[in-house]
Formats: C-alpha cells, structure tokens, sequence
C-alpha cells in the first residue's frame, strides 16, 4: 500500500494547484487548519465513535470516524449545505475508498495523467478546473463502481435531461443528488463524493441527446456557466475524469423521506420536453395577441 499512498500524495500535491475546492461557506479544503490533504494513506489511523453499519463492500473500503479529519470536514460541509434539512439527518456513515488492487492503482494513475493533460490544455497554467462533486447512486451501483469502475451496466440513474453521461451536483449543492438517492431496503440512501476534472464545461441545454463533448474546445457540459448546479461528465470520459473518494450513506427521517418523495413527483414532467420557442409559437394559434405579447414578455425577462 506504500505506492498507492506516495503515488496519490503526489496526486494531491498538483490538485490543490488549482484553486480550493470546497471554497463557499466558512470551511475550505484548503484553509490554514486544513493544508494537508483530506484524503491520507489508507493506514492512517482514526479515531471517536463510528455508527455501527455493515461495510458497504469489502473490496478497498473503510469506515472512516469522528475525529478523523476526512470524517468532520467532509460531514461538517455535507450539513452545512443541507441548510434546515440537516436536521433530517440520521446514521451518517463516511467510508473511503483505499484504491486497493492493482487496477485501481491503474486509475488512480490514468486520473492524475489526464489532469495533466488538461492542464496542458488549458494553457498550461495550472488549473485543470478538478472539483470535488456529490453524485448519488444505489447501494448495488456502488458496489460495483467500487469493484470494477464506472461502466453502462452500473450507472447512477438520472433524468436524462441533459445528455448521456454521469450527473454530479456541486460540493456546496449536495442536496441536489439527495434528491436522486434511493434508499436501499434498511432505508440507507448513498452518495459518492468523487473528484471531477471538468476542464473548459460547456452549456448543454435541457432534452440534449449529446454524450461526448461538442467540440475539441469542450470536455464536460454544466446546466448554468455561471451558477451550475449539475455537472455532467460524458460517457466517453467516465473512467478517466471521475475519481470517487468517498462513499456517503445516512438514513432520512420520515418527513426528509415526504419532501424527497414530493420532489420525484415534481421533477420531470410527463409530457414531451418542447423549447420555450417552439412552445410560445404553438401558442399563439389560440391565444389572443395580448396574451401572447405577455408571454413574450415574461420569457424576455426570464432570459
């Protein structure tokens, strides 16, 4: 295990080039108290009391503590940025993948070498735009995430909405993918916190059939380039730019479970996807001009 912890050290030391990652709120990755990397060699010790749940699988994971450094931070944020429905949080359990074996060596490897070339990419300065970000899946998919990688046999389930490829939700965005999570049959929900080289996102607008990137000057889509709240990273990248750290899993109280279920009721649509365009056009075959000059007007502002 000696090479997997210098190699990923190493790893670490060229990420934390780019700016912090978990830089909203008053917590950072990267703060004064928080120099060192959050993800230590898979020997390091840990300490406090752990909640008393089965090991999500036994290949290169471990249950991490309170009072291991990993454990607070990344608890401390999730939380924080629940806002009010932290309360509504129960059993939260971090485990961290150890990148155990020799085919995971091999992608920690192929993650680090195409941060590199992202770098390169983007004009050599360094910043590979690599984010830690939230991405929700079953306890089965995890499983087999963790056994043999991100694969179409073992996708997180999503909408569609935007495209083919992994949804992941911002750092400072994780209810977002605690909408998407699906209790197991104990009532245990799951999310992977995953490093993500996103490099130059492009927009990718909502009923998009891409999978791979439009263009040599794109490599992933976000749903807002000024405020994303989903990053999606293609199919064609899904083992090379995707790096799952951390395994996340937590019981919902029974009104968390309500609003849960309230929000897969509202979240898409049974009707078919149609453009505002195509829509307001439609429109204006039976409604009068008044009304339609309204509509147009709203849609103006809204853009």
């Amino acid at each position: 295990m000696a090479y997997i912890g210098n190699q990923y050290n190493h790893l670490e030391k060229d990420l934390y080039k780019a700016p912090t990652v978990f830089s909203s709120g008053s917590t950072s990755l990267d703060t004064a108290n928080d120099k060192e990397s959050v993800v230590s060699d898979c020997e390091s010790g840990v300490s406090g009391p752990c909640f008393d749940q089965p090991s999500l699988c036994n290949n290169g994971l471990i249950q991490l503590c309170s009072g291991d450094k990993a454990h607070d931070l990344i608890t401390r944020r999730f939380l924080s940025n629940l806002g009010s429905m932290a309360v509504h949080i129960k059993d939260l359990t971090i485990q961290k993948n150890c990148f155990a074996g020799v085919t995971w060596q091999a992608r920690l490897q192929s993650f680090q070498i195409f941060n590199k070339a992202m770098e390169k990419k983007c004009g050599g300065v360094g910043d590979a735009n690599v984010k830690y970000a939230w991405c929700a899946a079953t306890r089965d998919e995890v499983c087999m995430i963790v056994e043999h990688g991100f694969g179409h046999c073992g996708l997180p389930k999503n909408s569609g909405l935007y495209g083919h490829g992994i949804y992941l939700s911002p750092d400072d965005s994780p209810m977002e993918s605690v909408k998407n999570a699906v209790a197991d049959k104990n009532g245990v929900r799951y999310l992977m916190l995953c490093r993500v080289i996103l490099g130059k996102a492009e927009l990718v607008q909502p009923g998009s059939t891409q999978w791979h990137p439009s263009s040599d000057e794109f490599d992933s889509g976000v749903d807002d380039l000024s405020s994303p709240k989903t990053y999606v990273v293609w199919s064609t990248h899904l083992n090379t730019h995707i790096l799952p750290e951390f395994i996340v899993s937590f019981r919902a109280t029974s009104s968390l479970k309500g609003f849960l279920g309230m929000q897969d009721r509202l979240k898409m649509p049974t009707s078919p996807w149609i453009s505002f365009p195509a829509l307001i056009s439609a429109l204006s075959k039976y409604l009068p001009p008044t009304a339609m000059n309204l509509i147009s007007k709203y849609y103006r502002d809204h853009k």
